[in-house]
């Protein structure tokens, strides 16, 4: 089929996410063929390097032979498998042991959905039934932070603290409530650890007592906020807000579907502080992008807490016609085998340091403000002015030009529209492609400055 071919029905009739709709006719699409490790080819056999794996989740890169091998074996054996009136397929539920095995000990049970966005959306559903079934009806109000993300479902997306996400959607809903996120690059306490951990704490308190201390089910949190910029707070503040949950007695629910599987260096980003959650969310890296597949996990207590509340025998009425797909299972018992046995989590910790480096050798351009990164997630804030922190005036549209200039010259990574550009490399990427990623980022970023407009634009 010829590329024009393509092009056209793609105006004519496939919808994508998170675009406009009409500059995206005028744009047209750019049209991928084939992968292989972090590196991408479209249809005109141009090749570039992904740092981004994807959309933050092809975590073991493309071409994994292994994983594809298993979807093909379980696809001939058995395809599909609901998971309604108690049947099972043995992929499910070796994932479903495998992931209690490896996550925080408080989780001990996994309700499998299709991504991230159903997986927060199925978290609040159980919470809710939680609080009715335990005799706490009114229970009813969500906290999460500004700028969070949590999906773009009818209800996770009032959660999610990003304005476009609510734009004519008629959210956030008037249960859904935001406190202000640890943004250290913009916060007035500076890069004080304490104080922006004290700060979060203080609004955390602030808004439960505002909303009722007997009224607020849970509060939701990224360890590091994803599609809001990739902000990334003090060690130490997920733990406080883990504390300050179970002071104030309301439930917290870490959203690890970017932050998890080797992203941010340990298998979850609640390892690294210690932190046990109520529920947490996965998706992304659980199958590496291969198939899709996200997961709820849930503490005993909680899951207990609907089981015995659960009034007259009735059913707990959430499911999902895919709910642990037996492909996507396999996918993601082959992924975890990839992450350890393999060897890819550990690949990944040991580069993370270059790309730290790489990083914070950006500063020194002039379109650069603030670097920060931890694992292999990581990003650079563009401002016009270095002193000041002064952004760019948004008519320039400045992601659009640089993700543009970034393509030609053969690499992708995520350009926000307040001029923060997003890293998520594969845990497969080499200290050679980490070189030949800010190389090529460096000539982008130097192309962008000499665009007159831009050029007037900086001071």
């Amino acid at each position: 089929m010829s590329c024009n071919t393509l092009s056209a029905w793609d105006r004519q009739h496939l919808i994508h996410p998170v675009t406009n709709f009409r500059a995206h006719e005028n744009q047209g699409v750019r049209i991928l063929e084939s992968a292989k490790g972090s590196w991408l080819k479209d249809i005109h056999g141009k090749e570039v390097l992904d740092a981004f794996a994807g959309l933050w989740c092809v975590n073991v890169g493309y071409g994994q032979q292994s994983v594809a091998d298993v979807a093909a074996e379980q696809m001939r054996r058995l395809p599909y498998a609901t998971g309604y009136f108690s049947f099972g397929s043995e992929p499910a539920i070796e994932l479903a042991r495998r992931l209690v095995e490896v996550s925080p000990a408080s989780l001990q049970h996994v309700y499998f959905s299709l991504g991230g966005s159903d997986a927060v959306d199925a978290a609040i559903r159980y919470i809710t039934h939680y609080y009715n079934s335990t005799g706490q009806p009114s229970r009813k109000q969500f906290i999460a932070l500004e700028r969070g993300y949590h999906g773009s479902s009818s209800t996770g997306a009032g959660l999610t603290g990003l304005p476009v996400f609510h734009q004519n959607f008629d959210l956030p809903r008037p249960n859904q409530h935001h406190i202000p996120c640890p943004y250290a690059y913009r916060n007035p306490l500076g890069d004080d650890p304490a104080a922006l951990i004290a700060e979060s704490v203080s609004h955390l308190r602030a808004k439960v007592v505002e909303l009722g201390v007997d009224k607020v089910a849970a509060f939701f949190c990224e360890p590091i906020i994803g599609s809001g910029g990739v902000l990334v707070p003090p060690v130490g503040w997920l733990k406080a807000m883990q504390d300050t949950c179970r002071d104030l007695g309301i439930l917290f629910v870490v959203d690890e579907v970017i932050t998890g599987f080797g992203r941010t260096g340990p298998l979850f980003a609640c390892d690294a502080e210690g932190v046990e959650p109520d529920l947490m969310t996965l998706a992304k890296g659980l199958t590496a992008g291969y198939a899709p597949m996200g997961a709820v996990m849930m503490s005993t207590a909680v899951y207990a807490g609907i089981a015995d509340g659960n009034a007259n025998d009735s059913l707990v009425g959430h499911g999902q016609t895919y709910s642990a797909h037996p492909v996507s299972a396999a996918v993601g018992l082959e992924v975890l085998r990839l992450y350890h046995e393999g060897g890819l989590l550990e690949h990944g910790q040991s580069v993370a340091p270059c790309f730290e480096q790489h990083l914070q050798d950006m500063l020194d351009h002039p379109l650069v403000g603030d670097a920060r990164q931890r694992g292999l997630l990581g990003a650079l804030e563009l401002v016009a002015d270095k002193n000041t922190k002064a952004r760019f005036d948004p008519s320039l549209k400045l992601h659009e030009r640089l993700s543009s200039i970034a393509w030609e010259n053969g690499i992708v990574f995520r350009t926000f529209g307040d001029n923060i550009l997003g890293f998520a490399p594969a845990l497969c990427f080499t200290e050679q492609e980490f070189d030949i990623l800010f190389e090529r980022l460096r000539v982008s970023l130097d192309s962008l400055l000499e665009q007159p407009e831009v050029f007037r634009a900086v001071a």
